[in-house]
């Protein structure tokens, strides 16, 4: 499976970021990627008001996300992505939605709401509450993950017994000490642990690092991005991961259940 990173800096206004995002996918598609990740909250930012994405809420239906079903159309591309709907309570759903061909295929709004160093992501954002969906994408099933849930090996878990052979992690992550080794070691934990292949994407731009990467599922980096926008290419091998798991059968040798949800 031939995937596409794709990292940029998100915008105030919600068209430019949605011209960059089809951008995006029509580089993707020329080059025949069957998956195309793009980072987190994408619909729009303003650094300078914390509260910016909420105001600029759209629903599934809305112009955003209109525009890039229509430039998704006559492909055969998987665009993942996430972006502020409207919830209740004066608040949005961090929604991660799947499309291909015209159509939302699969949408998961994040369980682990960001409320750590210093930063407090539950007073605009309303949590989900269910385990996302497996995507099946040229013969590998991807799991869906998105940002914080990194930190949390149990979603990741879940998704590798449920079928996962690649995570896919649209982030925007931010800046601070130390920070970006704990992105890279994050990242490289949940593939070598699940014997899985992690696709994640992260934000540039002044607030958070990028630093796209692809970790093969014994923790080897095979694609690495820097600070700036970039489109990355990398081939996942659905081979490499029955190679990975034959040789290190922890998914088989593994004692406890599979992970749930809280009630």
């Amino acid at each position: 499976m031939k995937v596409a990173l794709g990292q940029f800096a998100v915008d105030r206004d919600w068209q430019n970021n949605a011209q960059t995002c089809v951008d995006l996918m029509q580089r993707a598609a020329e080059q025949h990627a069957h998956l195309l990740v793009l980072p987190e909250a994408v619909l729009a930012r303003d650094n300078s008001d914390p509260g910016w994405g909420l105001h600029c809420a759209q629903p599934l239906d809305g112009p955003f996300v209109t525009q890039l079903l229509r430039a998704s159309q006559g492909t055969t591309l998987t665009t993942v992505f996430t972006f502020l709907t409207p919830g209740s309570e004066h608040k949005a759903l961090n929604a991660l939605i799947a499309i291909r061909n015209g159509e939302i295929i699969a949408r998961y709004d994040k369980l682990h709401l960001y409320d750590a160093f210093a930063m407090q992501e539950s007073q605009r954002v309303i949590a989900g509450n269910e385990i996302p969906p497996l995507l099946e994408i040229d013969g590998m099933k991807v799991g869906l993950m998105t940002c914080y849930d990194v930190r949390f090996p149990d979603l990741a878990r879940r998704l590798a017994c449920d079928g996962a052979d690649v995570l896919v992690l649209p982030a925007a992550w931010v800046r601070g000490p130390l920070k970006e080794h704990h992105w890279e070691l994050l990242t490289t934990t949940r593939a070598l642990e699940n014997t899985c292949y992690m696709v994640a994407v992260g934000e540039c731009g002044p607030r958070n690092c990028a630093n796209s990467l692809v970790i093969d599922p014994l923790g080897v980096a095979i694609v690495k991005a820097g600070e700036s926008p970039a489109l990355l290419f990398a081939e996942l091998s659905p081979e490499r991961v029955r190679q990975a798991r034959e040789a290190l059968p922890v998914l088989e040798n593994n004692r406890f259940a599979p992970p749930q949800l809280k009630a």
